[in-house]
């Protein structure tokens, strides 16, 4: 069977620029409008910030034309979204049918050709030329009337701050393109009796596109069986390199066979995953069938590479951390599944301590992971090897996906990761430290308002935007604990938007 490496990349993306004008300004003005518009696309192509690749397409001036591009759109898989520039006046009736057809995530780049207004010079053809401000509103009337989620960017294309918008929405885009091609692979089911890690794996597949299955824990342990022994030699040959690996794991010392089974783990998993083309997976201490050991050191260097992991069945946990990997490509920081652990209520100067039991990505950290083997209390197996390190301190993100029967609900706190008050000797797992905003006292209490997962993603490379740009394009709910969050205007939020969800839905 071949064998498909999976990569984290957005380079095989692109965004397709579109232009709106109409027949109404003759072919002199249509040809100035091609040439600003190709001006603004390359500005933005060529914008160091600006992630994926932009592509100019040529001017929109009918129905048929703008519905047939949104459907070339939605064809192309290399295609993650549109933005969308109304040059003139484009009257709107003419992009009914292609907005109603489109079925990729839009921006609507609110913008102009020039940035300082020539007042001397100004007459009426540079008025019909230049009316992006009349011509836009138009297009958001639209795209209100029809319910269109977007994310709306003002500003010229020489400004930092709209390419830096522009970029977050394109990562986002990319996360939503990266779901709707995912297929994830459940070794085993949740844990039992936890409720948070259960869902509704067709809805899923309805509203992220993911396909969600699940195989018997020891087709895993064959593929690992299978994994030779040159290739565990040079698996661990590439640990002693890249880590500081305990004396007792390497050649000669008394626990180096762990750390062997530990390679052949990883050869195992990564064979069973390229083959069957799965970019996130779960695995569950209570299903371990014959595998030697909990997998610890082969999922958190995967989750590394862009993998998608949930620890104990959860694949919804799975699919936020894939969607981040993407979403982060290219950015320092990294994306790992996170549990919030336990707590310093040092009054006043509050600390999370967040970990899980193996399973935390070295992404999250700059410094040379150890490489170690520690005795594990649950799973019944061999203790099992890990990476040992800190997250580095700096602003972070930490979002659960919950399925709320009707919905699904993303919850994001707004976090700052720091330094541990004091040496973790006993703690021989990857784990982070962080404080939450807007303090703890609020945080915790929203969040278990919210009905928010224990288990998350943290995101050290992207930040609240991008979680809330893929909201909006997956049309999912999102509840942001940030700097802002007051608990009554919160509890607030959560009342209105039970109401807003089932109205939207429908009868």
């Amino acid at each position: 069977m071949t064998r498909t490496p999976l990569t984290t990349t957005l380079d095989e993306y692109e965004v397709w620029f579109l232009t709106g004008s109409q027949h109404l300004y003759g072919p002199e003005t249509l040809a100035q409008v091609a040439e600003q518009s190709q001006q603004i696309a390359r500005t933005l192509d060529e914008a160091a910030e600006v992630p994926v690749r932009i592509v100019w397409k040529p001017v929109l001036t009918d129905s048929a034309s703008i519905k047939r591009i949104a459907l070339e759109a939605n064809a192309d898989e290399r295609v993650i979204g549109l933005v969308a520039w109304m040059h003139t006046f484009s009257p709107a009736k003419m992009w009914i049918a292609g907005l109603d057809a489109l079925q990729k995530p839009l921006a609507h780049l609110h913008t102009q050709a020039n940035v300082e207004l020539p007042w001397a010079d100004i007459d009426f053809d540079f008025m019909n030329l230049n009316q992006a401000a009349h011509g836009d509103r138009e297009f958001g009337y639209i795209q209100t009337r029809l319910g269109v989620p977007r994310k709306t960017i003002v500003g010229h294309a020489s400004d930092p701050r709209l390419r830096q918008e522009l970029a977050t929405w394109q990562r986002a885009a990319a996360g939503l393109a990266a779901a709707r091609s995912l297929k994830l692979a459940r070794f085993g089911d949740n844990m039992r009796f936890v409720a948070v890690t259960e869902g509704d794996k067709t809805e899923a597949e309805l509203r992220f596109g993911v396909q969600v299955n699940t195989w018997g824990v020891n087709d895993l342990a064959d593929a690992v069986a299978a994994a030779s022994s040159s290739d565990i030699d040079a698996l661990v040959a590439e640990y002693e390199e890249l880590y500081e690996v305990a004396p007792e794991l390497r050649r000669g010392g008394e626990r180096h066979q762990s750390l062997r089974d530990g390679a052949a783990i990883e050869i195992g998993l990564r064979s069973f995953l390229e083959e069957g083309g799965f970019g996130a997976f779960t695995t569950s201490f209570e299903d371990l069938g014959a595998l030697k050991q909990l997998p610890g050191l082969a999922v958190q260097r995967l989750m590394a590479e862009g993998y998608g992991f949930g620890a104990e069945g959860d694949w919804k946990t799975a699919i936020l951390v894939r969607v981040a990997n993407v979403m982060g490509a290219g950015l320092p920081g990294g994306a790992s599944l996170m549990e919030d652990y336990t707590y310093d209520m040092t009054p006043g100067d509050e600390l999370i301590l967040g970990a899980h039991m193996l399973e935390v990505s070295p992404s999250l950290t700059t410094k040379k992971p150890t490489l170690e083997i520690h005795p594990l209390g649950i799973g019944g197996k061999d203790d099992p090897v890990r990476l040992v390190f800190t997250a580095d301190p700096g602003p972070a993100v930490v979002v659960a996906l919950s399925d709320m029967r009707d919905r699904f609900r993303l919850t994001a706190n707004v976090v700052e990761n720091v330094e541990p008050r004091a040496a973790l000797p006993n703690l021989p797992v990857g784990r982070a430290v962080w404080k939450p905003a807007p303090d703890f006292t609020t945080s915790a209490a929203a969040w278990l308002t919210a009905g928010a997962a224990h288990h998350t993603v943290m995101s050290t490379a992207v930040g609240i935007d991008a979680f809330r740009d893929f909201a909006e394009m997956a049309e999912v709910e999102l509840l942001v604990i940030d700097e802002s969050t007051t608990l009554p205007g919160f509890q607030n939020q959560v009342r209105w938007n039970a109401a807003y969800h089932r109205l939207a839905q429908g009868l």
